[in-house]
C-alpha cells in the first residue's frame, strides 16, 4: 500500500525529530528540508501528498515559499506552521488558499489531526456516513412501517433525503440500498394515500388533515401581511425537498429558516397544484367560482396564465386590502429586468414570484439528449439546480429581499420524480397526455397499478364529462399507451415526471426565511 509522502519545510527541523518519528510511525512517509527554496526545489523535483511550511524561516518567508510552490502545484494542501499569531499574516496565508493554520509548538496529535483533515477527511466521512447509515437502516424500515399519520411520513421522507445527501457527498457504495429503501417506502406512502386522501379532501376538520395547496396563502402569508410585513413569496415550480437542501446553504448568509413540508392536492401538476395555491380552492371550486379562469385539459393555451387573477379572488375573498404584485421569470432577460426595478416593489405589500428554471430543466432533460446526458443521475439534477441557483438573478434576488429586511415564503407547487416502470393504459384522442395522470371516459387500465378517482367533484376535480375518472400513477411508474409503447419506453424511461403520487412530488418544501 502507497505511503503519503510528506515534505516538512523547517529552519528547525532537528528539533522536530519526535514529531516526524511519531509519523512515520503512523504510515507517512517524511521528507525534510531547511528552507523555503530547499522546499520549493524538492516540490519541483518529487510529487507530495501535502506540505507543511514553517513561516519564519531565512531566506525566502513561509508565505513567499508558498505562493511559489502553489504555482507548482495548484492542488497540493499546504499547511503553515508559525510562531506567529499576528491577523495579517493569518489573513495572507488564508487568501492564498493555505489548507490549515497551525502555531508553535505544536503536538503531533495535532499534526496528525491536520494530516486527516486534508489527506484523509472523505475517507473518514465515507466510512463514518456508511456506519451512520447502516446503523439507521432497520430504524428507518421500522418507521416506514410504522407511520400511520401525515406527520410521520414527513419524517420519513426528510430522513431519507438526508441520507441521499449524505451518501451521496461521501461517495459510499450504499446508494443502492438507499434507493431500495426509497422505493419500498414510496409503495407504502402509496397505500397511504390511497387509504387517506379523500378523507383530506372532504373532511378539513380531520385531526390529521395536512396543510395541503389550498390553505398556503392563508395559513402562511396572511398572518405576516395582517401584521403589516412586506412578504415575497416565491414559488420555484418543481421544487423537491433535494433541491432546496442543495440550495440552503447559498442562502444562510442572508437568511435563518422555519422549514417545513406540505402536501400538494393530486394531479400533482401545474394547473391543478399551483392554480390552488393562488386561488385558495380546490381546483373543481375554481372552475365553478371563476369559470373564465379554469382552462381544461383539452385547451391549447397556457394552464397558468390566469395566477395573478387567481391571487386577487383569494384576496378578496377573505376581504383583505393586500396591494400586490405578480411576476414569472422564464429566462434570465426578465430576471434582469425585474432586479433593475427591485425598488418599485416597495410598493407593495405581498410580491409574488414565480420562478420557472427547474421546472424547464425537468421538460429540457426528457426532450434533450444533450441535458439528459448532463443530468444523468439524481445527484447531476441537483447539481443542475445548484449551478443554475447560484449563477442565475435568483441569488441576487433573495440577497436584495434580505437588505430590504422583508421576510421570505419559499415553496412550489409540486415536485417530480423519476420514472422507470412502464405501465399500459387505454385511451380516446381526447384524454390528456400527462405520463402520470390521466383523466378520461374511457380509460382502460389494471386496476392495481394506479389510484382510481370515479368521483372527481367529491374530491375537488372538474369532470369534463359525467363519467370521467382520473388515475393516477404511483412510485416510479409512468403511463404508456399500447399501440405505442415502445416508444414511449424508450424515450420517457429515466425521465423526471409529476402529477402522480410519490413522496417526491406530493411531499415539498414550505420554508420561512427571516433576514438576517
Amino acid at each position: 500500500m502507497k505511503k503519503d509522502r510528506l515534505l516538512w519545510a523547517d529552519d528547525e527541523i532537528d528539533l522536530l525529530k519526535p514529531h516526524i518519528l511519531f509519523l512515520e510511525d503512523k504510515g507517512y512517509e517524511v521528507v525534510t528540508v531547511c528552507s523555503g527554496q530547499d522546499a520549493i526545489d524538492s516540490a519541483r523535483e518529487e510529487a507530495f501528498d501535502i506540505i507543511f511550511l514553517d513561516e519564519n524561516m531565512p531566506g525566502l518567508s513561509g508565505l513567499e515559499t508558498l505562493a511559489i510552490i502553489k504555482e507548482i502545484n495548484p492542488t497540493v494542501p499546504v499547511i503553515m506552521i508559525t510562531k506567529n499569531e499576528d491577523e495579517g499574516i493569518m489573513n495572507q496565508a488564508i487568501g492564498s488558499k493555505i489548507s490549515d493554520y497551525l502555531i508553535k509548538p505544536v503536538n503531533p496529535n495535532q499534526i496528525l489531526l491536520s494530516l486527516k483533515k486534508n489527506l484523509h477527511k472523505n475517507q473518514i466521512i465515507s466510512e463514518t456516513t456508511t456506519s451512520g447509515y447502516q446503523q439507521e437502516f432497520m430504524k428507518i424500515g421500522m418507521q416506514i412501517n410504522d407511520s400511520f399519520t401525515t406527520e410521520d411520513w414527513k419524517e420519513v421522507y426528510k430522513k431519507l433525503v438526508y441520507w441521499e445527501l449524505e451518501l451521496e457527498e461521501s461517495q459510499t457504495g450504499m446508494t443502492d440500498l438507499l434507493r431500495t429503501q426509497k422505493l419500498e417506502a414510496n409503495q407504502v406512502f402509496c397505500k397511504f394515500v390511497k387509504k387517506n386522501y379523500e378523507k383530506w379532501v372532504t373532511r378539513p376538520d380531520d385531526p390529521d388533515h395536512p396543510l395541503m395547496s389550498p390553505a398556503i396563502f392563508k395559513t402562511k402569508l396572511f398572518p405576516l401581511l395582517d401584521n403589516d410585513e412586506p412578504v415575497f413569496f416565491i414559488l420555484i415550480d418543481n421544487f423537491r425537498l433535494d433541491q432546496w437542501r442543495e440550495v440552503k446553504d447559498m442562502l444562510a448568509e442572508f437568511f435563518t429558516f422555519q422549514e417545513d413540508l406540505y402536501y400538494s392536492i393530486l394531479p400533482t401538476a401545474t394547473q391543478y397544484a399551483r392554480n390552488a395555491i393562488f386561488s385558495g380552492l380546490m381546483p373543481v371550486q375554481i372552475e365553478e367560482m371563476f369559470p373564465d379562469l379554469w382552462i381544461d385539459e383539452d385547451a391549447e393555451e397556457s394552464k397558468n396564465l390566469n395566477e395573478a387573477p387567481l391571487i386577487k379572488t383569494q384576496i378578496e375573498r377573505f376581504r383583505k386590502k393586500y396591494t400586490f404584485s405578480y411576476h414569472k421569470i422564464n429566462d434570465s432577460n426578465y430576471g434582469e429586468k425585474l432586479l433593475q426595478n427591485f425598488n418599485q416593489l416597495d410598493n407593495y405589500q405581498l410580491n409574488v414570484i414565480v420562478l420557472n428554471f427547474v421546472d424547464m430543466l425537468s421538460h429540457a432533460r426528457t426532450e434533450s439528449k444533450m441535458v439528459r446526458e448532463l443530468a444523468s443521475t439524481e445527484a447531476a439534477y441537483r447539481s443542475l439546480t445548484r449551478s443554475w441557483f447560484k449563477h442565475s438573478t435568483a441569488l441576487e434576488l433573495f440577497r436584495k429581499i434580505a437588505e430590504r429586511k422583508c421576510k421570505v415564503v419559499l415553496t412550489t407547487d409540486h415536485g417530480t420524480i423519476r420514472v422507470t416502470e412502464p405501465i399500459k393504459v387505454i385511451g380516446d384522442k381526447n384524454t390528456n397526455t400527462n405520463l402520470r395522470y390521466k383523466l378520461g371516459k374511457n380509460l382502460g387500465y389494471n386496476s392495481k397499478d394506479v389510484y382510481e378517482i370515479a368521483n372527481p367533484t367529491k374530491l375537488g376535480l372538474p369532470a369534463p364529462n359525467i363519467s370521467t375518472k382520473y388515475i393516477f400513477a404511483q412510485n416510479e411508474n409512468f403511463f404508456a399507451y399500447p399501440n405505442n409503447y415502445n416508444y414511449y419506453v424508450s424515450y420517457y424511461m429515466d425521465t423526471f415526471q409529476h402529477g402522480g403520487i410519490s413522496m417526491e412530488e406530493m411531499l415539498i418544501p414550505l420554508i420561512t426565511l427571516e433576514p438576517k
